[in-house]
Parts: structure tokens; sequence; C-alpha cells
């Protein structure tokens, strides 16, 4: 039996330990993510470029704005057989934007960054697969006017892998799963075992008091009601993604209370968030 005078002690080399191994972990994913090969996007009111280790495997993308009002980068993988300009065609003929879903006969969308504030830069990892892609800058809702380019992947030799998250996030058909506290300073996954696209938003509230009144009107489709519960700017953990695809960011939200949501549409013009797609989280310290 261990002496009570000797549990203070004790707990406080625990304590000190636990703080220790914390550190250790923090240290690593930053080491790892440091490590990744690195995959620069470059977009502009008419232009996007992308650059980098184009290779298949983990990367770290950090993409960066100079202009515009809500630049915004994706990356469309191409399914096999499809061409380039009937990618462009579906574009130009303006139905991807309202409804990303049409675009899956033709590519699957592995990476969506937040949006950028101009001269912003955004940080986020992924792993790409070798093929085709085309990246593009959806801003605004005219995916016509929507600047792209195309570029390949190669196979690697030896792919990088991505570190390991210390939280996953996932959309489903039509929920969220996954821890309801993140931390600040966590590497946390974000991906859809949905069988639609789906986003994963957050939309900051001064309270829980408010969270739960957020979510009831969401679910009730009273989002100008919204306007006074929200306490600053909603801001992506993901934007749109194909089923199966995901990407991990380091969190670095301010401490507080969330309401996640996807604001996807289904074919019949129903948001997402009438169907579940919202909950409360919040985030820590």
């Amino acid at each position: 039996m261990i002496p009570s005078h000797i549990w203070p002690r004790l707990l406080q080399g625990v304590a000190v330990a636990f703080l220790l191994v914390f550190a250790g972990l923090v240290s690593a994913v930053a080491a790892q993510a440091a490590a990744l090969p690195l995959v620069s996007v470059a977009l502009s009111p008419s232009s996007i470029t992308v650059s980098g280790a184009l290779q298949s495997g983990a990367v770290n993308i950090v993409s960066t704005a100079a202009g515009g009002k809500e630049p915004s980068p994706a990356l469309l993988l191409l399914k096999p057989g499809v061409s380039v300009a009937e990618v462009d065609a579906l574009l130009d003929r303006n139905q991807v934007g309202n409804e990303p879903n049409l675009a899956s006969r033709y590519v699957s969308i592995v990476f969506d960054g937040a949006t950028l504030a101009p001269g912003k830069s955004n940080e986020a990892q992924t792993s790409l697969a070798p093929g085709l892609y085309v990246a593009i800058n959806a801003e605004g809702g005219d995916s016509a006017k929507w600047p792209r380019t195309s570029f390949t992947v190669t196979a690697a030799g030896a792919p990088a892998t991505l570190p390991v998250p210390q939280a996953t996030e996932r959309s489903i058909d039509f929920a969220f799963r996954g821890p309801s506290t993140l931390h600040d300073g966590e590497l946390v996954r974000f991906e859809n075992e949905g069988y639609v696209v789906h986003m994963d938003l957050a939309i900051p509230t001064s309270s829980r008091a408010s969270a739960v009144k957020a979510v009831k009107a969401l679910l009730a489709g009273r989002e100008k009601s919204l306007e006074k519960l929200i306490s600053g700017e909603p801001f992506s953990f993901a934007g749109p993604l194909s089923t199966g695809s995901f990407q991990q960011e380091t969190i670095t939200a301010k401490p507080g209370w969330y309401v996640q949501a996807c604001f996807m549409e289904t074919q019949d013009g129903r948001d997402h968030t009438l169907l579940g797609m919202e909950r409360i989280i919040r985030i820590v310290e």
C-alpha cells in the first residue's frame, strides 16, 4: 500500500510526465507536418496556379490569395477517361456551383481549402493520388467564371505519409460524428464518409445557450434568425469534399462554442442542415 503522504508527490509526477509526453507529441506532429512535401496554390481574381511537390502521397498544401472577395481553392481529381476539356465544359455550363454532386461523374473533390482573406494564407494536409487534376478558384456562384488550371500528380517512389491526427471529425449522410470538444493546437482530420458531397463549417456563438438556439433555427429552416446568435465570421474546417476525401489541419480557432454545419443542398433544394447536419461543438485551449 502506498503511504498517504506519498500520493501528492506521485500525482504531481504523473502530471509532469503527462505534460512532457503531450508536449513531445505536439512537437512530433509539428515536425512531421514541416517535413511533408509542399504544394503551393496561388489565387487571384483571374488565375490559379499550382506548384511544388506534385507527387503522390501526403502533402502540405499552402494556399495564398492576392485579391478577390472570397477566393476559395479546390483540387479536383479527374475520373479515369475524363478529359480536361470535359471538366471545362461542365464548369462552363454553370451547374456545379449550385450542385457539386453533378461533378461526381467527372471528378472527385479531393481538397477544398478555407475561403481566404486577400494577402493571407491557409495551410492544410491531405494525400494526393497519381492522376490528372483541375484546380479551381471557386469564388462566387457562377462556375463558368471560376479561374482554373490543370496539372498532373506523378507516382512517388516512396510516398510520404500523413502525421496521425489527434482527433477525427466525420461527415455522414446526414450528421457529424467525432469528438464534440476540440483543442487549440491539435491536429484534426475532417473526412467525408457520406455518399454525397459534404462541407464542414463552424459557426461561432457567444454561449452554449446561443448554440442550442442556432441548432434549433437551422433545423427549422430559420436561417435569418442566426444573425442575432452568431458572434463572428463562420470559418471552414473543410469545403465541399467528395465521398472518401479528407484533409487535416491544426486547430487555431478562438476557444468557445460553435455550431458545426453543412450547407450543401439535396437534389430537391433542401439544405443538409434541415436533415440534421448541425451540432454543437466546443473549442478549448
